[in-house]
């Protein structure tokens, strides 16, 4: 028997008192000495669990060359390991290559979630997508970096250092899947599978010019993959062109048989890559006023996206001016509604943690809540400002704020699907403004928290109401790539990547 399953014990007298503190219950010795003889069943339990053997799902695909690349071979500082797996011989995926965001499992692939907090751990299970990927004859090159616990909009905050845009390296690739949107816009992969909370697919892509979609929420299962908070808590394909990005997300969509509880078990999945080929003829197309001249925005970003918007006009759409007024206010929603959940997931449970209803990696777990205590300190200022910040609300509301927030999501997404009823798109910024360069190392704490989330006003809405949503390069400005995000109705990703694709064709002719 192990030393672990050695410690289960009946808790303690004095085990039982700390537990009834928190819990606000006032027991006497008497009363501590009377719980105490209660537990034994329940220590039973647990240890007749603790000897059952959980479901694991085998790996059919040999993983080769696990390394960590030399700085030579690192372009933009955007891999964490470089791998070999090769998919099945043949597939919708053949012949494509795949990097993967390094918060989401690669079986005997190490997995840092961008933190020191991290370091060390190595799964033992394939996330879901990535065996859908494999089992569709995708061939995946290695863990992208990502920012600190997924944490930022910049790509300045990874423990292993920033990752470099490859349009000039002096500034951000954006984040937080920063390291997939480098790779993809330097040729390094064809595809990637980034995660988004607050626009952390969406983000980079537009920061660094390529394509990425946050998928209706629950479209794509989570299992596997290291999260923020429940309701928000995305992946979703990034690619060079709309073809593999649609591609991808075919693959990678569908029902995970009740392991994440996201997820719904009718939901649809359609062809994607067929659909895009539809025409576009008809479509309603809504420039929302709301999404430009945010705080922050800058003026280029403004009038390159009306420009795009308007183009779609010459591919038989109609473009209108449209005004969602409740759309300013997403954000402070957004955040507030999921304040309570990141503490549980930090603290209580760590980002790979239990999903009630679903599947949980156990070893990620025992892994992350032994971390977190010894290496607490390591967490960066967006992850540490967040949790105190929530930790306070708890002690002075418990989740009350967090709980009306959650309730007012309500209303904000009425608001966007009463905006649907007029027209079948939205359009705005991606981000209001170009990358941020990049900090100098000896940056502050303040400097480093302030370029980390001033650029998800528009993007990280949809997290929380759920809406399908696509960045799409539209072209530069003084160097650097422009997104427009086109947001479409729940559901209707197939769409959102025709219009992606209409207009991909319309700058490419």
């Amino acid at each position: 028997m192990t030393d672990e399953k050695k410690s289960i014990t009946n808790p303690t007298t004095d085990e039982i008192r700390e537990a009834a503190e928190r819990l606000n219950f006032n027991m006497d010795k008497n009363d501590l000495d009377t719980y105490e003889g209660f537990m034994g069943g329940l220590t039973d339990n647990v240890r007749f669990v603790d000897e059952l053997d959980e479901p694991i799902v085998p790996l059919n695909f040999p993983r080769t060359n696990i390394h960590r690349p030399a700085d030579q071979d690192n372009p933009y500082n955007a891999w964490y390991y470089k791998c070999n797996i090769k998919g099945a011989e043949q597939g919708k995926l053949a012949g494509k290559t795949i990097a993967i965001k390094d918060n989401i499992s690669v079986a005997e692939v190490p997995m840092m979630n961008g933190s020191d907090v991290y370091e060390g751990f190595v799964p033992n299970e394939d996330a879901r997508v990535v065996n859908r990927i494999l089992e569709a004859g995708g061939e995946i090159l290695g863990k992208a970096v990502c920012e600190n616990f997924c944490f930022s909009g910049g790509s300045h905050t990874s423990a292993t250092g920033p990752v470099r845009n490859p349009h000039n390296e002096s500034y951000m690739a954006g984040g937080s899947s920063s390291g997939c949107a480098a790779l993809i816009v330097g040729g390094y992969c064809d595809m990637a599978i980034g995660s988004d909370q607050g626009g952390s697919v969406r983000m980079p892509a537009s920061f660094s010019g390529c394509y990425g979609i946050k998928p209706t929420y629950g479209l794509v299962p989570y299992t596997g993959a290291g999260g923020i908070e429940y309701s928000v808590d995305h992946l979703g394909p990034m690619a060079g062109n709309v073809s593999d990005l649609a591609l991808l997300l075919e693959v990678i969509s569908g029902y995970d048989n009740g392991c994440d509880p996201r997820q719904k078990s009718d939901m649809v999945v359609k062809t994607y890559s067929e659909e895009i080929l539809k025409e576009v003829k008809g479509l309603k197309i809504g420039i929302v006023a709301e999404g430009f001249g945010t705080p922050g925005s800058e003026k280029d970003v403004d009038d390159k996206v009306r420009a795009a918007a308007l183009s779609f006009t010459k591919v038989g759409c109609t473009v209108q001016n449209i005004s969602i007024p409740m759309h300013v206010h997403g954000g402070p929603i957004m955040m507030t509604s999921i304040l309570d959940g990141t503490l549980s997931t930090f603290t209580d449970n760590g980002p790979l943690g239990p999903c009630y209803g679903g599947y949980t990696s156990t070893e990620t777990t025992r892994f992350y809540q032994n971390a977190r205590k010894q290496r607490a300190d390591k967490m960066p200022v967006t992850v540490k400002t967040t949790l105190l910040f929530a930790q306070v609300m708890r002690m002075r509301f418990g989740n009350y704020y967090s709980a009306k927030a959650q309730n007012i999501v309500r209303i904000l997404r009425k608001a966007y699907d009463d905006a649907f009823s007029e027209v079948d798109l939205l359009v705005m910024p991606t981000t209001p403004m170009k990358a941020h360069k990049i900090p100098s190392p000896d940056a502050s704490l303040a400097e480093i928290l302030g370029c980390s989330l001033d650029m998800l006003t528009n993007t990280a809405p949809f997290d929380v109401t759920g809406h399908p949503s696509m960045s799409v390069p539209v072209g530069k400005s003084a160097g650097l790539p422009v997104g427009m995000m086109l947001t479409g109705r729940t559901g209707e990703d197939d769409i959102v990547l025709r219009a992606g694709y209409a207009f991909e064709k319309i700058v490419s002719a």
